[in-house]
């Protein structure tokens, strides 16, 4: 890994985007090696949380243009299907993924943001899709999942017209969860993650696979995948450890069993 930092403590990995003098831009190279680190972390049974975040004063400030600038169609494809392939790893990895939002989210930026699962920002920080005004869309899947986490006409707005928001605005449309201090934004993310893992990992996991996995079927499909998945966790040593901690007022710990 050249381009990415990766630690583990405590159950948490968190992944560092590292070419602040381009503002972390995504490149063929940063991608191949977010999608190694994802490969390598979404099978290791002692992470269960993966904060994603930016080196210095960025979080991701778009996708390179330099590299983009003389591609002709097929060139775009690949490049288009390979981010596009790289955030839906991330999306459907059993681990929840937080962005730890810490400067300039625009473009690919805002793309790897919305693959992940909850989002936390720096008062700093700044969030668009002002790929408009390159004569080109989205390419990383941003007029997929920006339209279903903040609505088809607000999604339609910022896309159409590029414009950069603050924030506070994000906050005002869904688009994160939570705006904090700059100062204080990793601890935040740190806090929620460790509130995260101190859960059961499997029903955390089953959690996500039924939320992710159940949004665009009819709710009737979507409420027999919940019982599936509900009954699954009856299998696991963490239930039984779990209820019988709650019945006996013991504190538990879970092992992802």
């Amino acid at each position: 890994m050249k381009k990415i930092i990766i630690q583990k403590e405590n159950h948490i990995a968190t992944i560092t985007i590292n070419e602040p003098e381009k503002l972390n831009a995504l490149n063929t190279q940063i991608l191949s090696e977010l999608n190694s680190a994802f490969d390598m972390l979404a099978t290791d049974a002692d992470v269960r949380v993966i904060i994603i975040t930016g080196a210095e004063r960025s979080f991701v400030a778009g996708a390179n243009i330099q590299e983009m600038a003389e591609m002709n169609y097929e060139e775009a494809k690949v490049f288009g299907a390979k981010g596009a392939a790289v955030f839906r790893k991330i999306e459907t990895c059993p681990q929840p993924v937080i962005a730890a939002i810490n400067g300039f989210a625009l473009g690919g930026g805002s793309e790897l943001a919305l693959a992940c699962d909850i989002r936390i920002a720096s008062e700093k920080a700044k969030f668009g899709q002002p790929e408009v005004g390159l004569g080109i869309t989205p390419g990383f899947s941003g007029t997929q999942r920006l339209a279903r986490i903040v609505g088809q006409a607000k999604a339609k707005e910022l896309i159409f017209t590029g414009k950069v928001i603050t924030a506070t605005d994000a906050l005002q449309i869904g688009l994160v969860n939570q705006v904090v201090a700059p100062e204080s934004l990793m601890d935040e993310v740190k806090t929620m993650a460790e509130s995260i893992a101190k859960q059961a990992p499997i029903a955390v996991q089953k959690s996500k696979e039924a939320i992710n996995n159940g949004w665009d079927l009819p709710i009737e499909e979507g409420i027999d995948l919940e019982v599936e998945l509900f009954a699954q966790c009856f299998e696991t040593e963490d239930q039984k450890n779990g209820m019988s901690a709650f019945l006996k007022k013991e504190k538990v710990e879970f092992k992802g069993k």
